[in-house]
Formats: structure tokens, sequence, C-alpha cells
């Protein structure tokens, strides 16, 4: 079954229908045509598709999994194709009849890729702690640079994860990772305010 999400007078009944969709396994398909110049508007769609967590099946045509959050930004893309970029574009709410753990594969592929990504850098984060360590380099200045560090680490994950809807396996080891780098963290920031304090009393 194939139902077009209509933009109409339907619009608040399509979304009150959005959670049995998604209990049903159903997707969120956009297909769309941009003019070929200017080349960035085509760049435009796919970092947009790619921020929502979504897979494409063929070129100009992006699935993501049935949710609200995930319907709203897809409207609002394909009003942005239509009226911004001069394009054409269609959303579909489908029922595959075929083909579905692969679509859930896939989507959960992409996203074990980008936890893969923010393991590589918590593996980074960690070496560049004990860098920090070993060069003896125990100053607030350090230790401010590492904490923004790893705050980026959990907005990324958290981004993520909030995308990963269909609960990709690699979450549990990214989340592993940034609480080892948690620790690490703490690790240093407790020898920093132990050298502050043993400076502080030496001053005195």
């Amino acid at each position: 079954m194939v139902e077009r999400v209509d933009d109409g007078d339907g619009r608040e009944e399509a979304a009150l229908a959005t959670k049995d969709a998604a209990d049903r396994g159903q997707w969120l398909i956009l297909t769309y045509r941009i003019p070929s110049e200017p080349s960035r508007l085509r760049a435009l769609v796919w970092r947009r598709l790619k921020s929502l967590g979504a897979i494409y099946l063929v070129n100009s045509a992006a699935a993501l999994p049935v949710s609200r959050s995930g319907e709203r930004a897809l409207r609002k893309l394909r009003t942005e194709i239509i009226d911004e970029m001069g394009g054409t574009a269609v959303l579909l709410l489908c029922d595959p009849l075929g083909g579905a753990s692969e679509l859930v594969a896939a989507f959960n592929a992409a996203r074990d890729d980008e936890y893969e990504e923010i393991i590589d850098r918590c593996v980074d984060f960690v070496a560049q702690v004990n860098k920090e360590i070993v060069g003896d380099h125990f100053t607030y200045a350090e230790l401010e640079e590492n904490e923004e560090d790893l705050n980026k680490l959990h907005r990324w994950f958290e981004k993520v994860l909030a995308r990963d809807v269909l609960h990709a396996l690699g979450a549990q080891r990214a989340r592993s990772e940034i609480e080892r780098c948690e620790g690490v963290l703490e690790a240093f920031a407790e020898q920093v305010y132990q050298r502050d304090g043993v400076e502080r009393g030496d001053a005195g």
C-alpha cells in the first residue's frame, strides 16, 4: 500500500495516524527533482536528508521510518524544493510489500556508521587526554578545552541517537566509549585540582 501524504486539509488527520503507521513499520518516501544548476541545491537537499537520518533507495528518492518529527521535516523540505528551488517533489507514506527487512538493515547500517565515527573520535579524545598527562599539562585551560570536546561528543551522540528510531546495535558501544571518555577526563580533572591545591599551599 502506498498513500500520498496530503498537504491540504487532511494534514491533522495524517499526523494523528503517524503513530499507528510507525507501529506497522511504515516509511516516508520523498522523491524529488531539482534543476541541475545551481549544483549547491542538490548538495543542500542531500545534507538536509542526511541530517534527518534518511537513506536513499535510488537517486532522488529517500526513505525515513515514520515519525511525526520526520514527517514535519520532510513536508517542510518538500515545500522548499517546490517553492524555493524550482523543483518537484512528492511525499509518500508507504507500507513495504517486500524488502522491509532490507530497508531496516540499511537504515541501521547508516546509524552504525555514524556511531562508528563517534567511537573513533572517542579514541582520539582519550589519546589527547593521555598526551596531556604524559606532557604534565595539568592546567585549567587544558581541562576546559577537553571538557568542551567531550560536550561536543555528547551533543553529536544525542543527535544520532534521536534519529536512531530503529535502535541500531552500535548505540550501546558508542555510549560505552563516551562513558570511558568521561572517566578519563574525570581522572585528569582530579589531577588538575590536586596540582592547583599543591601550588596554593606552597604559595601560602
